[in-house]
């Protein structure tokens, strides 16, 4: 797993059920695995994110719709979900999947894929950020909640657009370090 690029993945969406709900906006960082005497840094690849039009606005949530910001206005030239995870699968190939609550993206990736009927190209291996600071943390009783704010706060990582697909990824990728690198 030490030699695959690490795909840092947040997904915006119209809702939390993956089954009527959809990706609204993907953002992705790839980086690069370097390893020095037992030390992880990471070597931006790439980045992007994609705003995908919505086929089924109707079923959208109105507060997630208000956390993620959708406009209508600001996604009239948005890609089709086909596109955009043709895009994304292209670009993901072989890197293993990083996220903050990876069971909550990868259900709409996963989805998306199959709506799409794309195979997925990444690695099968999936990271999740909380479980790790979960684990990291269990015994500091001075934190109490592992959401990507709070240990952005705590790392002093700056992420002045969070809800944002694209912001939270390069946030993610710059709090995964603290939490392999913890002593």
């Amino acid at each position: 797993m030490k030699k695959h690029n690490l795909a840092f993945i947040d997904v915006e969406t119209t809702g939390f059920n993956p089954d009527t709900q959809e990706i609204i906006q993907l953002g992705c960082v790839i980086a690069e695995q370097v390893w020095e005497n037992g030390v992880l840094t990471l070597k931006h690849v790439d980045e992007f994110e994609y705003k995908i039009r919505p086929e089924h606005i109707e079923t959208a949530d109105a507060q997630a719709l208000r956390v993620n910001g959708y406009d209508a206005g600001e996604w009239i030239f948005a890609y089709g979900l086909p596109e955009a995870m043709k895009m994304f699968d292209a670009k993901v190939k072989d890197c293993i999947f990083v996220a903050h609550n990876a069971c909550f993206d990868f259900s709409f990736i996963d989805k998306a894929y199959r709506t799409v009927g794309i195979e997925s190209s990444m690695h099968f291996h999936k990271l999740d950020t909380i479980s790790m600071a979960f684990t990291r943390f269990y015994n500091d009783e001075t934190v109490e909640k592992y959401s990507l704010r709070n240990l952005c706060e705590r790392f002093n990582i700056k992420n002045s657009n969070a809800h944002t697909a694209l912001a939270d990824a390069r946030a993610l990728m710059e709090l995964y370090p603290h939490l392999i690198n913890a002593k």
